[in-house]
């Protein structure tokens, strides 16, 4: 099945989904139960960005995880993100971690779920997006019915995972919160992920 060849995938890095034949009535619908199951033990693998890519081609995230598909409607901006659209720079930024934890893992996939909805101008293009995202990560873990501490958890990573770029600008009174969250250590390696992808992949394109 389409799943289990989206979990061999990601967890061993056994090819790719462009060596994998498809069929596009392998997508039957699951429980939330098996839904919430399935997207964390792919999640917490070595390489989801290939399981979620294969997902994607093969029908199963439009069937199950519709809202996912909208970062793919969402060109970066070249400045910031050499990489391509949003979707594109999720799944990069999973190679990025330094541990396959499951919050930091859903932060990830989640994190820019709010540009698609977010309104700006031409030097600040995603402006609030990190509030819009908190809003719809919350209502997607809410319909798979994840536990509510856990939703809590990575609404507070999504709603935040700017603050580090901001920090030293800032007075301590309005950080001091942040700053002595137990989700801190997770928040900064949130921001290192994403931030270490689009440094190498700016780094890549001047040297072309």
């Amino acid at each position: 099945m389409l799943r289990d060849v989206a979990l061999l995938v990601s967890r061993y890095r056994f090819g790719t989904h462009s060596n994998v034949e498809i069929d596009p009535d392998d997508t039957p619908s699951l429980p939330l139960r098996d839904q919430r199951l399935f997207l964390h033990q792919l999640l917490v693998s070595d390489s989801p960005d290939k399981g979620l890519e294969l997902l994607k081609t093969g029908g199963f995230i439009q069937a199950h995880w519709p809202e996912l598909l909208s970062m793919q409607s969402v060109s970066h901006t070249k400045d910031h993100h050499p990489e391509g659209d949003v979707w594109e720079h999720v799944l990069a930024a999973f190679n990025y971690r330094k541990r396959n934890d499951p919050l930091l893992s859903f932060a990830i996939l989640l994190h820019d779920l709010g540009k698609p909805v977010a309104g700006g101008t031409r030097e600040k293009p995603y402006h609030n997006h990190s509030l819009h995202g908190a809003v719809l990560a919350e209502k997607f873990l809410r319909r798979l019915e994840f536990p509510a501490a856990f939703i809590d958890d990575v609404v507070f990573l999504v709603r935040h995972h700017m603050m580090p770029e901001a920090l030293p600008r800032m007075p301590l009174y309005r950080i001091e919160r942040l700053l002595t969250s137990p989700l801190f250590p997770t928040l900064l390696e949130l921001y290192r992920a994403c931030l270490l992808y689009t440094s190498d992949a700016a780094d890549e394109e001047d040297s072309v």
